[in-house]
């Protein structure tokens, strides 16, 4: 088995060597160690595996080919003070749920199973899971500044989800809360439909409903 060894020194007291074998696979390993002073044993050494036929991008980064260069690739980045960068975070209540609309559901259809909707519930927002009268349920509650808020916000979801054809049971409770239920009657559970309208209610603006934070000097 034929072997290969060669050296390269990356500064007065620091050498790079790497070996390689002629059996089948072209795997290099290459040796950073440090050369010690006269008269001291050697100190520890660092193993550097390359995975490629050579040592390129093993150490930081490289010089730009040829054609990188040409292609003007540096423009289209960093170096472009036309450039705009943007850190966008996705919009939880929606991820295309309250894009969709609602299909007829059959009776025939079995309910959505718990781990289903523990899934689908992570794209709605201040959704919970209840388990009642033998069936699963979304519940989501508001608490408002007073009663006539609530009886806008009962207004607004109404017209949010009227045309989907998939109503929740909305309760207005006093003095200042509403209560909002989804499931699928025709199946005893929940389906589709239920986290659809979940995330289109979730885009009803309700912000300037809710009571005002007290701001202390």
């Amino acid at each position: 088995m034929a072997t290969t060894t060669r050296n390269l020194c990356l500064s007065p007291s620091f050498c790079l060597s790497s070996s390689s074998s002629s059996v089948n696979s072209p795997r290099r390993v290459a040796f950073l160690s440090r050369r010690p002073p006269h008269g001291r044993r050697r100190s520890n050494s660092l193993r550097v595996f390359a995975t490629n036929g050579d040592l390129v991008g093993d150490f930081g980064a490289r010089d730009p080919f040829p054609a990188e260069i040409e292609s003007g690739f540096a423009d289209k980045v960093l170096g472009n003070v036309d450039t705009e960068h943007k850190i966008l975070i996705p919009n939880a209540p929606a991820l295309s749920l309250a894009l969709q609309d609602c299909t007829p559901v059959s009776h025939l259809h079995q309910p959505m199973s718990e781990e289903e909707a523990k899934q689908l519930l992570f794209k709605v927002v201040g959704w919970r899971l209840i388990n009642e009268d033998g069936g699963f349920k979304l519940r989501c509650l508001w608490k408002l500044r007073d009663f006539q808020c609530g009886v806008e916000l009962i207004n607004r979801i109404y017209s949010a989800v009227a045309s989907t054809g998939h109503f929740p049971n909305l309760h207005l409770e006093q003095p200042n809360q509403v209560r909002a239920e989804l499931w699928t009657p025709s199946v005893g559970g929940l389906s589709m439909n239920d986290f659809i309208v979940a995330a289109k209610i979730d885009k009803v603006k309700s912000s300037d409903l809710i009571p005002r934070k007290r701001a202390w000097a």
